[in-house]
């Protein structure tokens, strides 16, 4: 973490479709992480209208993380040539992390919905269920899991986020700058 870091440079700077993707991301991840601590304080109808919402996103998250893992495989996001190995070795893993965990989170939603025996929500359009369902301390694990899942997700994303933060303000390497949009 050098603090005499060069000016980031235009080409050093992500690509546009890898800077949409991340704060789609981001913003989904927070989305879904209030409605699903906060579904159980209102009563019905409002709660429901809560789980559908958490669902809908769920599923565009779904749609979004592929597209990020396609994108990242195929043509964007290299990392720039401005970070030092151990900067790299730190950005690379806490990617892989939150790639990993995220799919997973994805994959627990949809087994914890169907496993239950219901139809998937998106926009109130329905997506039964292509699974048989689980006993109930299956259905019970995979919530729990689901749950403790997304309190990492949200735990390393602050950190993340701070990180990104420390860069931009304290080392002024202007890292954070990377993943801003700028006008051409």
């Amino acid at each position: 973490m050098s603090v005499s870091s060069p000016i980031i440079a235009g080409s050093s700077r992500y690509d546009t479709p890898t800077i949409a993707l991340h704060w789609m991301t981001a913003l989904l991840v927070a989305f879904q992480f209030a409605l699903g601590e906060t579904w159980n304080l209102p009563t019905r109808p409002v709660h429901h209208l809560m789980v559908v919402a958490h669902l809908t996103a769920g599923i565009c998250l779904t749609v979004i993380m592929m597209l990020r893992v396609g994108w990242r495989l195929t043509k964007g996001r290299c990392l720039s040539k401005l970070l030092s190995p151990l900067d790299r070795m730190w950005a690379l893993g806490m990617d892989y992390t939150l790639y990993i965990l995220l799919l997973a989170e994805i994959v627990l939603g949809y087994l914890w919905r169907w496993g239950s025996g219901q139809a998937m929500s998106f926009f109130n359009l329905s997506l039964p269920s292509p699974l048989m369902r689980f006993q109930t301390k299956t259905l019970e694990w995979i919530q729990s899991l689901h749950h403790w899942n997304a309190w990492l997700i949200v735990g390393l994303a602050i950190g993340h986020g701070g990180a990104a933060l420390f860069h931009q303000f304290i080392l002024k390497d202007r890292v954070l700058e990377r993943m801003l949009y700028r006008k051409p």
